[in-house]
């Protein structure tokens, strides 16, 4: 099944700029949020150019406010004519120790990551379940399989969160027409990777790892842990293999 209209949250840098450009090559209808509409607003001249023959619709968007959520995909439903896709993928990657006085980070990352996440998924579903078919795409983390300690606390749990939620509404809908896709990336380089501290040596390019995350959500993969043998491998090891063997790693 070809999925033409896709919504992408999160799509004014990184992922979701690049998944938009990777879509929109293939022909597919767009409907992109973000908080910064200016670079939307680039996004779409540049999508509409290359490709004349594609819709594309923007809105601006924070996932922290649901009501807005709801209204927004609401809108961008209209504006297309449906939707077949929606890739939640909107996220932020701040964070400091926990009880050093930084909560605001913490709590920041823990609203949009997953709160968001939850209100892009009600939203979402809503519209699928009413017209009974839809492919929801939850773009969480390699993090999400182990708690990482110290910075990186609050989004690891976040992710987590991200992961369960997709692994309950893939049970939940098996036996029906929705399907639900979770993502679980490794080191992809973008502007938010800059700022974590990721480990170099491990960094996928842009390029290898949006075609890894295109690649699974086109065969409507249950999860996925990408880009490469490599990121299923260190998947595999955070979820079996003991504490006192991994907690040298993270």
């Amino acid at each position: 099944m070809t999925r033409q209209k896709i919504l992408i949250t999160g799509a004014s840098s990184g992922l979701g700029e690049e998944m938009a450009r990777r879509f929109a090559a293939a022909g597919r209808d767009l409907a992109l949020c973000a908080r910064r509409t200016d670079r939307l607003d680039t996004l779409r001249g540049e999508l509409v150019a290359q490709y004349p023959s594609i819709s594309v619709a923007v809105r601006e968007l924070d996932v922290t406010e649901h009501d807005s959520v709801v209204r927004v995909f609401g809108e961008l439903r209209d504006e297309l004519g449906g939707l077949d896709r929606v890739i939640v993928n909107a996220g932020l990657g701040k964070g400091a120790k926990i009880g050093t006085g930084k909560a605001h980070a913490n709590l920041a990352t823990a609203q949009t990551n997953f709160v968001g996440a939850l209100s892009q998924c009600e939203a979402s579903l809503e519209i699928f379940r009413a017209q009974d078919s839809g492919h929801l795409v939850l773009v969480s983390s390699i993090s999400a399989d182990r708690g990482l300690p110290g910075p990186k606390a609050a989004y690891s749990a976040s992710k987590a969160g991200v992961a369960a939620l997709g692994e309950a509404l893939s049970i939940e809908l098996a036996r029906t027409p929705i399907r639900v896709t979770t993502l679980l990336p490794g080191f992809i380089k973008t502007d938010m990777s800059a700022g974590a501290g990721d480990d170099a040596a491990l960094m996928a390019s842009l390029d290898e790892g949006v075609s890894a995350m295109v690649d699974a959500i086109e065969k409507e993969t249950t999860r996925a842990a990408l880009p490469g043998l490599k990121w299923q491998g260190i998947d595999a090891a955070l979820r079996f293999l003991p504490n006192s063997v991994t907690a040298r790693f993270v």
